[in-house]
């Protein structure tokens, strides 16, 4: 085996593997933002931030696994947009819960850190991955 293939083979490996743990990263995101919702009070203005909270949450686990299984550069840059978008909007949600005083910032600092790195995480993918289709 050449060296480029060398390269390129364990360049996929290392893909797959960060693909993979990415994969994880945002389901159990979803599954805290699941938690988190079950444990919100039991009033009118928590349950609807809650609620947009866990659609968006969930929505960039999904988009992000639908990335990965894309047909073509141009649908996972599409999926990985969305995802990117959701998680995002995740922020916005978790912000909103706090800055409305139905959760602490102390409960909710590990989730909005946690929201803020996998949307920097799916800035970089999408840009690199925009790139290399543009190119």
């Amino acid at each position: 085996m050449n060296d480029d293939l060398r390269i390129e083979s364990i360049e996929r490996v290392s893909n797959f593997a960060f693909g993979e743990s990415l994969k994880q990263r945002t389901k159990e995101f979803a599954l805290r933002c699941i938690r988190l919702f079950r444990a919100l009070p039991k009033q009118a203005d928590a349950y609807i931030l809650g609620k947009q909270l866990l659609r968006s949450a969930t929505s960039v686990a999904a988009n992000y696994r639908a990335a990965c299984r894309a047909r073509s550069n141009a649908e996972f840059v599409a999926k990985i947009g969305i995802a990117l978008e959701e998680a995002d909007e995740s922020l916005f949600w978790i912000e909103l819960l706090e800055e409305a005083e139905i959760v602490t910032a102390s409960r909710l600092a590990s989730l909005k850190q946690e929201a803020n790195e996998l949307t920097a995480i799916l800035v970089t993918i999408r840009k690199s991955s925009y790139k290399r289709i543009n190119s």
